[in-house]
């Protein structure tokens, strides 16, 4: 499953957040895993929490409790289908 542009922005995001310069972010695809033993990216839960502030700074959003950020942070797609429905500004998949 390839990325939309909300998907790209925020993986490169993620990349530029969490310092993974090492990432080939051409490899990823929506629906990988973005924590935990299966994630390409090897991020762990520092790395959830600095996300977590990034969404709620750049995008408007907040993730509110450890079970909501299990759910929306399990891929790219969860994420950005989290955005789209609770940003202040309209995003639709292009």
């Amino acid at each position: 499953m390839g990325l939309d542009n909300l998907e790209r922005e925020l993986l490169e995001a993620i990349c530029s957040t969490c310092n993974l310069q090492e990432v080939e972010t051409a490899t990823i695809k929506a629906d990988d895993p973005l924590i935990g033993p299966d994630s390409a990216l090897g991020i762990d839960s520092l790395d959830a929490l600095e996300i977590v502030v990034m969404v709620q700074k750049e995008y408007g959003v907040r993730i509110e409790s450890e079970n909501t950020s299990r759910i929306v942070l399990q891929t790219v797609a969860t994420l950005a289908a989290h955005i789209r429905k609770h940003s202040p500004l309209v995003l639709t998949p292009q």
